[in-house]
């Protein structure tokens, strides 16, 4: 169905979500940014059609710093009791057999369950094997185009396999199981990088709402000299880019044995550290690393339902934003945080600080959260502040909640209810870019029955595919109980910093046996 072709408004009646107040207040649109916020009944022009917000409460849009769209698909197949490592084992199986067609079914999924949960903009780290290519990626920007999303679509490249980029990994392996992993490639670079040339080069669809990125994927999983051309050719075309840097464990105590520092310092001796590049998930780092990113201009993405889901540990975000570091949120993949939730990520943000701190003012508290799931994660994607604030001169992306919704009922504190409580369930309508995408809960730029349809026969005929042959799920089942042992040995490894909950009251017994 098509979206709204509207771009000006004058929205009446509704109420401005500001800090802990909703304020009465009428809005101004014109050409997609709002140009007017005045008192209720302001004069606007008789060309302007009116939009009835009565008894909603108008909040800007949440921007996701961090997802793959390519794990829409791939809801529920992700056992309970996974690891990153035991994670990554599946991801070849879990993205392969995917026609252009799939890829744009896959993005156009993820985009309507974001902006039914109040997500306006995203960033997209999309996987295609072997390489990245521009037919995929440019059907995932149309997709995330015809949705009438705001998006960044990064291709998600490596040069090293998993069992290449983590030694031990494979040593720890049986001799049949060492051997059949051994055979596992990843396309060299230079392939890598005249796929994403091309992409750029040739972007199909307007950059002002969708724009491409560059996304070497885990710096261990990249050779340096793969690192060194991804941000020259980010530099090159001006686009953002974006890594996932020591999100496990594993991944910081393999920084420290192959250089001999960790993975950001390494970052920053490549001189790939800057207002271009954001890191995704930063749990592991310390108080240098930080300082290098605050101090690069580089921002962090904080995913807390994938860090839990996976067992990955707890981001020091209050340390992050104490040294002037620009933190956002993500959601991360529907296949590892299971949802596309932006409401439950700022919750979940928050209350997660007040396991970590015991110092009650150093929680994260909902305006805060709110401001990293809008302004933060609209710096690190590039949007600066054209987006994540309703403001005169901002973009027109605005969510629209029900306040006859029980979970308003009463309102007494707007910011502290919608991020304690609400779960998309009020979102009514949402525009972007001064076009409405979702009108009174109809979405207007996407045929959810039809979309339905298609995601069942698509899964269908994938799973299919995905049950034999190489690189399958089933191998990865193989292999489960090695990588889930090698995993546990890290988790109870010594490192500089310690970042999981059960670290000071560890069985000393079972920590000598994993080690040993």
């Amino acid at each position: 169905m098509p979206q709204d072709a509207n771009r000006s408004y004058v929205i009446r009646g509704g109420r401005l979500l500001q800090q802990d107040q909703a304020r009465p207040a009428d809005l101004l649109i014109m050409d997609g940014r709002i140009k007017t916020i005045g008192a209720p009944g302001m004069p606007a022009p008789d060309h302007v059609p009116e939009l009835d917000a009565s008894d909603r409460l108008l909040m800007p849009g949440l921007v996701n710093g961090h997802t793959h769209a390519h794990g829409a698909l791939g809801k529920g197949l992700v056992p309970d009791r996974s690891t990153l490592e035991l994670f990554l084992t599946m991801v070849p199986a879990l993205t392969s057999e995917r026609s252009d067609e799939d890829k744009y079914l896959t993005a156009s999924l993820a985009a309507c369950e974001l902006i039914r949960k109040g997500c306006t903009t995203v960033m997209d780290l999309f996987a295609e094997f072997p390489l990245p290519t521009a037919a995929g990626m440019h059907a995932v920007a149309r997709a995330y185009d015809d949705a009438g999303m705001r998006a960044v679509v990064c291709p998600m490249m490596a040069d090293r396999t998993l069992y290449q980029a983590m030694p031990g990994l494979t040593d720890s392996l049986p001799g049949h199981l060492k051997s059949q992993v051994a055979k596992l490639s990843a396309s060299p670079f230079e392939a890598s990088i005249e796929g994403a040339r091309e992409i750029l080069e040739t972007w199909p669809v307007n950059t002002d709402r969708v724009r491409p990125g560059l996304a070497p994927t885990i710096p261990l999983h990249c050779s340096d000299d793969f690192l060194k051309a991804c941000d020259a050719l980010a530099r090159e075309f001006q686009v953002p880019m974006q890594t996932h840097l020591a999100e496990s464990k594993g991944q910081a105590l393999e920084g420290i044995r192959r250089y001999g520092k960790s993975l950001t310092a390494h970052l920053d001796d490549l001189g790939l550290l800057g207002p271009h590049l954001s890191a995704a998930h930063g749990i592991w780092l310390d108080d240098d690393d930080i300082s290098r990113l605050a101090n690069a201009g580089t921002s962090v993405i904080h995913n807390p339902l994938s860090n839990l889901r996976l067992g990955s540990g707890l981001a020091p975000v209050r340390r992050m934003l104490d040294r002037g570091l620009n933190v956002g949120l993500g959601t991360d993949a529907a296949n590892t945080s299971d949802t596309q939730n932006m409401f439950e990520v700022t919750r979940i943000a928050s209350y997660l600080s007040r396991i970590q701190l015991p110092d009650v003012e150093q929680w994260l508290d909902a305006s805060e959260v709110m401001n990293l799931a809008t302004r933060g994660s609209a710096r690190a994607l590039g949007f600066g502040d054209d987006i994540g604030s309703l403001e005169e001169g901002a973009c027109a992306d605005i969510v629209f909640l029900r306040l006859d919704h029980i979970d308003y009922w009463p309102l007494r504190n707007a910011i502290q209810q919608v991020v304690n409580a609400e779960s998309g369930a009020a979102v009514d309508s949402v525009m972007i870019d001064g076009r409405l995408v979702l009108d009174r809960g109809r979405m207007l730029s996407i045929d959810e029955k039809r979309l339905r349809a298609q995601v069942e026969a698509a899964v269908e005929r994938i799973d299919a595919a995905g049950a034999a042959g190489a690189g399958t799920l089933a191998f990865a089942q193989s292999i489960r109980r090695y990588v889930g042992a090698f995993c546990v040995s890290n988790n109870c490894a010594h490192f500089h910093i310690e970042r999981r909950a059960d670290a000071s009251n560890l069985d000393p017994v079972y920590r000598n046996h994993h080690q040993s």
